[in-house]
Protein backbone atom coordinates (compact mmCIF):
# COMPACT_ATOMS: atom_id res chain seq x y z
CA UNK A 1 0.00 0.00 0.00
CA UNK A 2 1.32 3.40 -0.92
CA UNK A 3 1.87 6.24 1.48
CA UNK A 4 1.05 9.88 1.07
CA UNK A 5 2.89 12.58 2.96
CA UNK A 6 1.42 16.04 3.28
CA UNK A 7 3.35 19.09 4.35
CA UNK A 8 2.07 22.61 4.71
CA UNK A 9 3.42 25.94 5.81
CA UNK A 10 0.43 28.02 6.80
CA UNK A 11 -2.84 27.66 8.67
CA UNK A 12 -4.78 28.31 5.44
CA UNK A 13 -3.11 25.34 3.79
CA UNK A 14 -3.83 23.18 6.83
CA UNK A 15 -7.55 23.96 6.49
CA UNK A 16 -7.51 23.02 2.79
CA UNK A 17 -5.71 19.77 3.53
CA UNK A 18 -8.19 18.93 6.31
CA UNK A 19 -11.06 19.55 3.90
CA UNK A 20 -9.46 17.25 1.34
CA UNK A 21 -8.86 14.51 3.89
CA UNK A 22 -12.42 14.77 5.19
CA UNK A 23 -13.92 14.47 1.70
CA UNK A 24 -15.12 10.92 2.28
CA UNK A 25 -16.93 12.06 5.44
CA UNK A 26 -18.78 14.70 3.42
CA UNK A 27 -19.75 12.07 0.89
CA UNK A 28 -21.05 9.78 3.62
CA UNK A 29 -23.06 12.63 5.17
CA UNK A 30 -24.66 13.48 1.83
CA UNK A 31 -25.32 9.77 1.22
CA UNK A 32 -27.10 9.53 4.58
CA UNK A 33 -29.20 12.61 3.79
CA UNK A 34 -30.08 11.23 0.35
CA UNK A 35 -31.10 7.89 1.88
CA UNK A 36 -33.29 9.62 4.48
CA UNK A 37 -35.03 11.57 1.71
CA UNK A 38 -35.40 8.34 -0.27
CA UNK A 39 -37.07 6.65 2.70
CA UNK A 40 -39.60 9.47 2.84
CA UNK A 41 -40.37 9.33 -0.88
CA UNK A 42 -40.29 5.55 -1.37
CA UNK A 43 -41.66 4.20 1.89
CA UNK A 44 -43.55 7.19 3.28
CA UNK A 45 -41.40 7.29 6.42
CA UNK A 46 -41.78 10.57 8.24
CA UNK A 47 -39.19 12.49 10.21
CA UNK A 48 -41.78 13.80 12.67
CA UNK A 49 -44.68 11.32 12.81
CA UNK A 50 -45.67 7.78 11.86
CA UNK A 51 -46.40 8.42 8.20
CA UNK A 52 -45.20 11.12 5.81
CA UNK A 53 -47.79 13.58 4.53
CA UNK A 54 -48.14 14.35 0.83
CA UNK A 55 -46.45 17.70 1.46
CA UNK A 56 -43.53 16.05 3.25
CA UNK A 57 -43.11 13.61 0.36
CA UNK A 58 -43.24 16.45 -2.20
CA UNK A 59 -40.63 18.43 -0.26
CA UNK A 60 -38.41 15.34 0.07
CA UNK A 61 -38.61 14.75 -3.70
CA UNK A 62 -37.72 18.39 -4.39
CA UNK A 63 -34.84 18.34 -1.87
CA UNK A 64 -33.45 15.08 -3.26
CA UNK A 65 -33.56 16.49 -6.79
CA UNK A 66 -31.87 19.70 -5.65
CA UNK A 67 -29.19 17.78 -3.75
CA UNK A 68 -28.39 15.80 -6.89
CA UNK A 69 -28.37 18.96 -9.02
CA UNK A 70 -25.90 20.62 -6.66
CA UNK A 71 -23.64 17.58 -6.57
CA UNK A 72 -23.84 17.28 -10.34
CA UNK A 73 -22.79 20.93 -10.74
CA UNK A 74 -19.55 19.97 -8.93
CA UNK A 75 -19.20 16.79 -11.04
CA UNK A 76 -19.88 14.66 -7.95
CA UNK A 77 -21.92 11.47 -7.82
CA UNK A 78 -23.14 9.63 -4.75
CA UNK A 79 -23.16 6.29 -6.54
CA UNK A 80 -19.42 6.26 -7.34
Amino acid sequence: MGKIFLTFDTVEEADEIRNALDGYKWKLAFWDLDQKLRSITKYGESLIKDEASDIEIDVAIAMRDELRNILNSYNLNLED
